[in-house]
């Protein structure tokens, strides 16, 4: 994969992991403003997940690279985006991809003893385009 800079997040936490990743899945965007796109197209989506918090788990890690990989990778790859759950109120949308990715992780990092935040996603849909998304209030 080809070395990404990110616009970083201010936060108050001592700790920042990123994790850059990639899956392939296919979508459509059922809407007449959709154009082109409101008929099934794919993408390699390229990620970058940021998980900052203050406490370590019993291993040393915020969280293990392998998890969060395993955790996207495992449920996005080769599939058609609109046939996943969390796409049936709304259409599979980049902004919206980069919404449900930050609910899935922080609801495995809200499961953890130490309770590390997501504080930011960026997906890549083109390599000329991407959303970021960010969670309004990030507690500490």
């Amino acid at each position: 994969m080809m070395q990404q800079f990110y616009p970083s997040v201010s936060h108050p936490y001592s700790f920042e992991l990123n994790k850059d990743m990639h899956f392939s899945a296919a979508h459509y965007i059922p809407a007449d403003e959709a154009g082109k796109c409101a008929k099934m197209h794919g993408h390699t989506y390229h990620l970058n997940i940021t998980i900052a918090g203050d406490q370590l788990n019993g291993t040393g890690f915020l969280i293990d690279f392998k998890q969060l990989k395993d955790l996207i990778h495992k449920r996005y790859d080769h599939s058609v985006l609109n046939d996943h759950p969390e796409f049936t109120e709304t259409f599979p949308t980049t902004e919206q991809l980069a919404q449900q990715i930050h609910k899935l992780t922080q609801d495995t990092l809200d499961r953890s003893d130490n309770q590390p935040k997501c504080i930011q996603v960026i997906v890549r849909e083109t390599p000329t385009s991407y959303v970021i998304y960010r969670p309004k209030e990030v507690s500490s």
